[in-house]
């Protein structure tokens, strides 16, 4: 089975949402640029990012702040989102190989339904192959939202892809036992990891599952 991670892997709504965020960080006074929002923010729970800001800031933040950002994104999220370039493509090629997908994502399941429904991957992905971490209370970088997916489709971790972009994920499917393909940009460090495989571009995972494919079958 492949998993994929949603932001930054199937929707580029990533920048948008630490964006946000850093807006946020800023009127309470830290000074944080929306480059180093994003390289910080990406991939974390907004209760731990709410923490942080309180944090460098030295300001109270409501409790409530992380539903309230969790609210405004997914507005956002319902007529700005796209889709990462060649997700659609590639989640087709992937279901051509005869391969069960599932989704597992930090994000809310509200944010990820605002997503998948502004970019039209809704009619790939099935709602109920899409499970959320802040929802079920198992965020990457823990090992159970993966683990969670696996379970549901009874297959077991070690027989799971899982397609990530962050390092909080990319640890989640180490601990998970799974294999990980690093979705990143080449000239970008990564997670140090043995045997952790990276791409560029998402027109190169289906062509690597296919490789491993007939590489089991020739064993």
């Amino acid at each position: 089975m492949v998993i994929f991670d949603c932001d930054g892997v199937l929707v580029d709504g990533e920048r948008m949402s630490t964006a946000l965020m850093a807006q946020e960080a800023r009127k309470y006074g830290w000074a944080i640029t929306d480059a180093e929002a994003h390289r910080i923010f990406t991939g974390g729970e907004l209760a731990k990012i709410r923490d942080m800001i309180a944090r460098e800031s030295g300001e109270d933040l409501p409790e409530e702040w992380d539903m309230m950002m969790q609210d405004r994104i997914v507005r956002m999220m319902r007529t700005d989102a796209e889709t990462v370039d060649g997700a659609e493509d590639m989640l087709k090629s992937v279901t051509d190989l005869g391969l069960p997908i599932r989704v597992g994502s930090n994000s809310s399941i509200a944010e990820m339904d605002a997503k998948f429904q502004s970019t039209g991957l809704n009619r790939i992905l099935e709602k109920d192959r899409i499970h959320s971490g802040r929802d079920l209370d198992m965020p990457k970088p823990r090992p159970d939202i993966y683990l969670h997916a696996a379970g549901e489709e009874g297959i077991p971790p070690e027989n799971c892809i899982v397609l990530e972009d962050s390092d909080p994920g990319v640890e989640a499917a180490r601990r998970a036992g799974m294999a990980c393909v690093l979705l990143r940009d080449r000239d970008e460090p990564s997670a140090e990891w043995p045997g952790l495989v990276r791409i560029s571009h998402l027109s190169e995972f289906a062509p690597l599952l296919a490789h491993i494919m007939e590489s089991q079958k020739a064993a």
